[in-house]
C-alpha cells in the first residue's frame, strides 16, 4: 500500500480489498477496478448504510437531486459514494434514477414537500426555490430555522437530522464547504478560545476512542447558548451550553473546538 492510500479516509474512499473504482487503480491495492455509474436520488431523501444490510446503521443520507456514483448492485442495494459529501456506503436501488443531470434550483425553504437544499432541474415557477448560485447569508440563522427538526441517526436534511448533518445543511444552504463529520467539521475556519466564543461559531466536541463516526458538532447562539441536534432531546434545540459541555466533554479533555466561519 502507498503512502498516498494510508493516508485517505475509508468513509469517503470508494474501495474494498475486492473491488475499488477505477480512478484509484495504482493507488489502492483491490483484486478488480470499476468505472462508476452515475445515478440520482428520486426520493425526498435515502439513507446511506455502512453495510449491506438495509435500515442497519445509517451513516448518511441522500436529497433529492443528489449525484451518487455507482460501483457495485447486490440485490436491492447498491454500493457507491454521494458526490455532494463524498460518504461510502450501501443505498436502496429503488430511491435512485440512473443519470446525474445537472440542478437549476435547490430548495431554500424549510416550507416544502421536498426537503431544504434538494436539488431540482428545470423548476419553472414554483415557490421557495433559489438559483443555483444563490445561497443564505449566515449558515446559525438557517439553522435557527430548522429548531424543532425531529432527530434522525444518519440524518442531514429538514426532514430529520443529526447532529454533524445539522451543521452540514446550514453550510450548504449558505453555499459553503460542508463535510459530514464531526471531526472534518472540526477542521473548518479558525480556532477562537471558548471564552471568546460568539454567534455563528462551530462548536464541536471529539471523542477519538469512539472511532470515525465520532464527536457532537452544533453552533454557538452566543457565549452561552448552543443550537444542536440532540437523541436524547428530540431533535434541534438550543441549549445551555455549560449543560450541553457537561455532557458531551469526554473525561481528561480540554474541551470542545470552537470554529470560527
Amino acid at each position: 500500500m502507498t503512502a498516498v492510500a494510508a493516508s485517505l479516509d475509508p468513509r469517503t474512499t470508494l474501495a474494498r480489498p475486492d473491488l475499488a473504482e477505477q480512478a484509484l487503480e495504482g493507488v489502492v491495492r483491490a483484486a478488480a477496478f470499476r468505472a462508476v455509474r452515475a445515478m440520482h436520488c428520486a426520493v425526498p431523501v435515502a439513507d446511506i448504510q455502512a453495510e449491506a444490510v438495509a435500515g442497519e446503521h445509517p451513516v448518511d443520507q441522500l436529497i433529492f437531486g443528489e449525484a451518487f456514483d455507482v460501483l457495485e448492485t447486490r440485490e436491492e442495494l447498491v454500493w457507491g459514494r454521494a458526490r455532494r459529501d463524498g460518504v461510502v456506503g450501501w443505498v436502496l436501488r429503488a430511491a435512485l434514477k440512473d443519470g446525474a443531470p445537472l440542478a437549476t434550483h435547490r430548495v431554500g425553504s424549510t416550507a416544502q414537500a421536498l426537503p431544504l437544499n434538494a436539488l431540482i432541474v428545470e423548476a419553472g415557477d414554483v415557490p421557495g426555490l433559489a438559483p443555483i448560485g444563490s445561497f443564505a447569508a449566515e449558515p446559525v440563522d438557517v439553522a435557527e430555522g430548522l429548531l424543532g427538526t425531529p432527530y434522525k441517526l444518519g440524518g442531514r436534511s429538514s426532514l430529520g437530522t443529526d447532529c454533524c448533518g445539522l451543521v452540514q445543511q446550514a453550510l450548504y444552504a449558505c453555499g459553503r464547504a460542508a463535510p459530514r463529520y464531526a471531526d472534518q467539521q472540526a477542521e473548518l475556519g479558525q480556532a477562537v478560545a471558548a471564552g471568546e466564543a460568539r454567534r455563528g461559531d462551530l462548536v464541536i466536541w471529539l471523542d477519538p476512542d469512539e472511532g470515525p463516526w465520532n464527536g457532537h458538532a452544533g453552533f454557538m447562539l452566543d457565549g452561552g447558548r448552543v443550537l444542536h441536534a440532540v437523541g436524547r432531546l428530540g431533535g434541534v434545540v438550543i441549549e445551555p451550553f455549560a449543560e450541553a459541555d457537561a455532557r458531551h466533554r469526554v473525561a481528561g479533555s480540554a474541551g470542545p473546538a470552537i470554529r470560527r466561519l
